[in-house]
């Protein structure tokens, strides 16, 4: 296995002591987005890949490094959107290397709305019940 094979979009590693304070699952993704925040004083710009999402989350892996607790604004290449979808307020909640979480602040009804149209058209019906 070389440096560039594809790994599974959701870890173990991403998932450790999360899972109990998440209240929706999260859909795999793989699309881009920017961040920005303020770090220990100094503006922070980072770009990255959304690697899953929820209407209350999202796993990023990005190009720099953030800390839990950072407040952050999210720039979101949503697909099916002519432009980035902005979501002013949030928070990270957790920092593993490059990829962290954060937690989504109060988006607005079209910010949600368009949340909820990605999410409903990503869903498939065995994602729904488990793969059962």
């Amino acid at each position: 296995m070389g440096p560039h094979t594809a790994t599974p979009v959701t870890t173990g590693t991403e998932l450790h002591g999360q899972s109990d304070r998440r209240h929706s699952s999260r859909t795999p993704a793989l699309f881009s987005l920017l961040y920005s925040g303020m770090n220990t004083g100094q503006m922070l710009i980072g770009d990255g890949i959304v690697t899953n999402l929820s209407l209350g989350g999202i796993g990023i892996r990005g190009n720099r490094s953030v800390t839990p607790g950072m407040d952050m604004a999210l720039f979101v290449d949503l697909p099916g959107l002519d432009e980035p979808l902005c979501i002013a307020q949030s928070r990270v909640s957790w920092v593993a290397g490059r990829q962290f979480g954060v937690e989504l602040g109060t988006l607005k009804l079209e910010e949600k709305n368009h949340l909820q149209t990605f999410l409903c058209n990503s869903v498939t019906p065995s994602d729904r019940d488990g793969g059962i």
